[in-house]
């Protein structure tokens, strides 16, 4: 289960901080090493990727892991508290079981690749204003003719999904054909306004993976179910204790860094 880090610097000229924010990221997702300090950011660094390259050794860690400690830095006080690269096997055959742990597939089999963050920006808002915060985002994003924007009832509260396709030309001196090569990518944005501050939570999506573009809308779909600004375990708790059924819909994405089987 994933609760916000600590904001490395301020998200707008306000001293308040993100109330924290709750998800389960499914299988596949690895965590970037965002952290406040410099001595944070090196020692989730070592553990990121050694979860990344799990069949490397010293060789590729040691150098790969300042890159990844330099990249979260560069990603401070963007608003970004969660940052995670999603890496899944493309192979016609995957997940499967051996000797009780699965069988994960070398990258020249095929891998899609997406790229997942949580952000939280400052809205004006009091905690009963989350569905008139959610129409004014409607009517802004709706007001793009190239973005497709909808209303969401999440269990979490009104929110507002944004999908967006663009087309890039990469130019002939940058591929490996030598010739020019349109890149179709696709982002997901989805807009959640706290009930417990004025602040949004705004999660993206984005992939030029697009021969699993549908999964991937599926995959961010059942993150957003699990989304809850009151923790989790504090519900289960009071839920057993009332003797009622507690389905916080969390199954369908397990927390987990091991890489998903095939989309």
């Amino acid at each position: 289960m994933k609760s916000p880090t600590e904001s490395t610097a301020p998200l707008a000229p306000t001293a308040q901080e993100p109330p924290p924010i709750w998800f389960l990221a499914p299988e596949g997702f690895f965590a970037l090493p965002l952290a406040a300090t410099p001595e944070e950011r090196a020692e989730r660094s070592q553990s990121f990727v050694r979860e990344l390259y799990s069949r490397g050794d010293e060789n590729i860690w040691e150098p790969a892991a300042p890159y990844y400690a330099a990249i979260a830095e560069l990603m401070a006080g963007t608003g970004v508290s969660y940052s995670a690269m999603g890496l899944f096997s493309t192979a016609e055959e995957g997940g499967e079981e051996e000797n009780g742990e699965t069988v994960r597939h070398e990258g020249s089999a095929g891998v899609a690749q997406c790229a997942f963050t949580l952000a939280a920006v400052p809205t004006d808002q009091d905690g009963d204003d989350t569905d008139v915060v959610a129409q004014g985002i409607l009517a802004i994003l709706s007001g793009d003719e190239y973005n497709d924007a909808r209303w969401l009832d999440l269990p979490c509260g009104p929110a507002v999904s944004c999908v967006t396709l663009r087309e890039y030309k990469i130019r002939p001196e940058l591929t490996e054909s030598g010739e020019q090569v349109n890149l179709l990518t696709g982002q997901v944005q989805v807009h959640v306004p706290f009930p417990t501050g004025p602040f949004t939570a705004i999660f993206t999506l984005y992939t030029a993976s697009m021969d699993y573009w549908t999964e991937f809308c599926d995959m961010m779909a059942a993150v957003l179910q699990t989304v809850s600004f009151t923790d989790p375990m504090d519900d289960a708790e009071t839920g057993a204790d009332a003797d009622t059924d507690t389905d916080v819909k969390t199954a369908s994405v397990p927390q987990s860094a091991e890489p998903a089987g095939p989309l």
